[in-house]
């Protein structure tokens, strides 16, 4: 069986360029047959899609990811999980590099390829961190993504559920269930 592996970072990731449909799309043409799917950091290597994964797969299966960074962004953890497949006998076809196996030029080029995944994602952060240290010198920042409700909303669609069921604020407000309760609870623990 040839499963594909998708991976975007950001759920916003999902749309673009390297959407999860569009990797689908092009395992699909590759001959993938079955898809798991992760919208997580690379970084990690405990991904519920990618578990999944792994725990089905058996020997003379075929891995499929479209870049060798969706399967991982760090070296070791990289390297680590490539070996361990390819000893189990898993296949593992990278589309921008080819079929990995155990030869020394297949490890050099997933080193190499890891290296520059994880050096990328420093550099990411890197980024970010210093980004956020300019913003922080500007008067009114604040830490988190900006608000998308008013006080004022919020209240009002608190008090709406005193005569309305949850459901009917939501359709009411625009506002999610979650959103009202949380405002709610915050409101009471004032």
């Amino acid at each position: 069986m040839i499963y594909g592996y998708i991976r975007v970072s950001t759920h916003a990731q999902a749309h673009g360029g390297n959407s999860l449909e569009a990797q689908r799309e092009k395992l699909k043409s590759h001959g993938a047959q079955e898809f798991f799917s992760d919208s997580s950091t690379g970084k990690k290597i405990d991904r519920p899609q990618l578990d999944a994964l792994l725990s089905v797969l058996k020997e003379g299966d075929t891995l499929m990811a479209t870049k060798l960074d969706r399967v991982a962004r760090t070296l070791q953890q990289g390297i680590d999980l490539i070996s361990r497949l390819i000893e189990q006998g898993v296949k593992v076809h990278i589309l921008d590099i080819g079929i990995l196996d155990n030869t020394p030029a297949s490890q050099l080029i997933r080193n190499i390829f890891f290296s520059f995944a994880e050096f990328e994602r420093n550099l990411i952060v890197e980024r970010t961190r210093e980004g956020k240290a300019i913003a922080k010198q500007k008067p009114h920042f604040k830490e988190g993504r900006p608000r998308k409700y008013t006080d004022e909303q919020l209240l009002h669609a608190i008090m709406l559920t005193d005569r309305f069921s949850y459901n009917e604020v939501v359709e009411m407000t625009k506002i999610s269930k979650s959103t009202i309760a949380r405002a709610k609870r915050a409101l009471n623990d004032l």
